[in-house]
């Protein structure tokens, strides 16, 4: 399966932001993950009264792609879009989240200020991000 491009990759997380449950804060966010075999899977922000019980769009999407192809995948690369075109990059758990399974290398990318997509790499995001010894 070939690589989806940034902005493919971007698309579908904008595309994503539409099924986002945000009654709270009404920030509608979406992510696309490609894992390491092509594969594309979106998620969205769902929101809860109780705001720590929040999913960030990230993560479900990763939880998406180990329910569908299983706890082996691998993260190629991650864009996050948001329905209100501001900054918005991926929170400290998120960070971690793709960590588990993505290589520091792992493209990300998300909006950055005046309407920028900032592209970088996981371990330029998080450098120092909490690993198994065993790993």
């Amino acid at each position: 399966m070939p690589s989806a491009t940034p902005s493919e990759l971007e698309a579908l997380a904008q595309a994503a932001c539409a099924s986002s449950y945000a009654p709270y804060s009404n920030f509608h966010v979406g992510a696309a993950i490609q894992l390491t075999s092509g594969q594309i899977v979106t998620g969205c922000n769902v929101e809860n009264a109780s705001y720590r019980l929040t999913t960030c769009a990230e993560q479900n999407a990763i939880a998406a792609a180990v329910a569908q192809y299983g706890p082996a995948i691998r993260i190629a690369a991650v864009a996050i879009a948001n329905a209100a075109t501001t900054a918005c990059q991926p929170c400290g758990a998120c960070r971690q989240t793709i960590a588990e399974f993505a290589a520091s290398t792992a493209s990300v990318s998300f909006p950055g200020e005046g309407g920028v997509t900032v592209h970088t790499t996981l371990g330029e995001l998080l450098p120092a991000a909490f690993e198994f010894p065993a790993k």
